[in-house]
């Protein structure tokens, strides 16, 4: 398999609707909650493409564009976009539907950065025991 047969293969996404108890003040969904969708939904992804113990380890830019109101459909979408030696970048997008009319749109967007880890929580490389080939 290539690497871009496994970034393909990694690709997870997760649809909910925003109900009120996951808006803010607003009646919009709440900044840390989509935060948390888009954490998640990077950790599957990384770990569907390495199959390794991950965590967290930072964040880039978080670009809230659009606000979700309450009552909306969201799909969180997460792709590899860059592998490292022991370090693997997932770019999220949430895309925002409106319950009752026909398109989507970009809402949110951002990077999050995870680390393979052995048993002692060391880092460990993130292709090693993979069957990837070159492009």
């Amino acid at each position: 398999m290539t690497l871009e047969e496994k970034i393909e293969a990694s690709e997870t996404r997760v649809c909910t609707t925003v109900f009120p108890f996951l808006t803010n003040h607003h009646d919009t969904l709440f900044g840390g909650k989509a935060m948390a969708i888009m954490d998640e939904v990077s950790f599957m992804a990384a770990t569907r493409f390495c199959r390794k113990r991950l965590v967290t380890v930072s964040t880039d830019r978080i670009d809230f564009k659009k606000a979700i109101p309450s009552g909306s459909i969201i799909e969180a979408i997460a792709r590899v976009d860059s592998v490292g030696r022991t370090s693997l970048k997932i770019k999220v997008e949430i895309y925002l539907e409106h319950m009752y009319e026909e398109g989507r749109e970009l809402a949110i967007q951002g990077m999050f950065t995870f680390v393979a880890l052995d048993d002692d929580k060391n880092p460990i490389p993130v292709l090693e025991g993979l069957n990837v080939t070159a492009e």
